[in-house]
């Protein structure tokens, strides 16, 4: 088996930093108020069907898509490759695993593979997207969050070292991971897996799933995260504020998490640091509250057992659930057995 500090420093085909997430929402122009003035996302592109949007920074078409459908559900999550070649590696790589991997042409895209990973979640690996005007400096259309690009995912799986696995032969490295110790073996509970050379570009933890537990924008500093909360209250947002604002300890990030009309997890942060180095991953041992919230604020139970399922894709339950009261006593009971 491999270990967490494992690195595969020559990946089949490059993947460089996390690209974009397809939303299927049930009221698209609801959708887009809430991204647009909310978040303070830029549209780039819309019809009847879809709105596509971008950060404030992001010179890419777009980094989420709205779908208009009956269901709530995530269609997909996008990660960018270095170029095309990098694309066909993919195709190949994928084939030799058996896996079916299938070209597509999607709007505003380049060259486009569609694929699942090993737990079930649908993948979109995009070489390149039709540029548009990057924002940062427009600070007259900077509103609500002034939210200025994507930056990770986290995902709810059965199973996170088969998660784990999968993209560690492909180049990602884990910067944290959080375990427990039963009856002298360690248990997973969840990896931060990167990249572009912060923390994270995707995380897994353990639940039911493949599901999208949340998909995070970077905001440009603390003073946004209050006006977000202000601009959620003037527009009737109050009651979608999920979590924060708080610090993680994992990450060291500050926080808030908001829910959308359909309850698609967004969470707006800032202040990262950086993983480029070849260092050692950081553990945290589960019962470390810290490892959540810095401050000691809990999350709601809610935060443990909701998540968007994908579209298409059968939810699979874990052996061991990770909320804190089942974990607490699941301790109990097997360190005293």
């Amino acid at each position: 088996m491999p270990q967490i500090d494992e690195l595969v420093l020559d990946p089949p085909f490059n993947v460089t930093r996390a690209s974009h997430v397809v939303l299927n929402v049930r009221d698209l122009n609801a959708s887009r108020q809430f991204y647009t003035e909310l978040v303070g996302l830029v549209v780039s592109d819309e019809d009847d069907s879809a709105v596509y949007l971008r950060g404030l920074e992001e010179r890419g078409h777009h980094s989420l898509v709205l779908r208009a459908s009956s269901e709530a559900t995530c269609a997909s999550i996008g990660m960018r490759v270095r170029n095309e070649e990098d694309i066909y590696q993919a195709q190949d790589y994928f084939a030799e695993q058996g896996k079916t991997a299938a070209l597509v042409d999607v709007p505003y895209q380049g060259l486009t593979l569609r694929v699942s990973d090993d737990v079930g979640v649908p993948l979109e690996l995009c070489a390149s997207m039709e540029p548009r005007e990057r924002m940062l400096k427009q600070y007259q259309h900077y509103h609500g969050a002034s939210a200025q690009r994507l930056d990770h995912y986290q995902l709810q799986v059965s199973d996170v070292r088969k998660a784990w696995w999968f993209y560690q032969m492909l180049g990602f490295r884990v910067s944290e991971y959080t375990y427990s110790n039963i009856k002298e073996m360690q248990h997973l509970w969840g990896v931060w897996l990167q990249r572009k050379g912060n923390p994270h570009d995707i995380v897994f933890t353990q639940g039911p799933g493949p599901r999208l537990h949340h998909f995070a924008y970077t905001l440009p500093d603390s003073n946004d995260m209050i006006r977000a909360c202000d601009v959620a209250g003037a527009l009737g947002y109050a009651s979608s504020l999920e979590r924060g604002p708080g610090r993680h300890g994992i990450s060291g990030a500050l926080f808030l998490y908001f829910r959308d009309p359909d309850g698609h997890r967004i969470e707006l942060f800032n202040t990262h640091y950086q993983h480029i180095d070849l260092e050692p991953a950081l553990g945290w041992d589960l019962a470390d509250p810290k490892r959540a919230d810095q401050w000691g604020l809990p999350a709601q139970n809610k935060w443990f057992t909701e998540a968007t399922s994908f579209a298409d894709v059968a939810v699979t339950q874990p052996e061991i659930r990770v909320d804190p009261p089942t974990l607490e006593r699941f301790l109990a009971l097997a360190n005293d057995g």
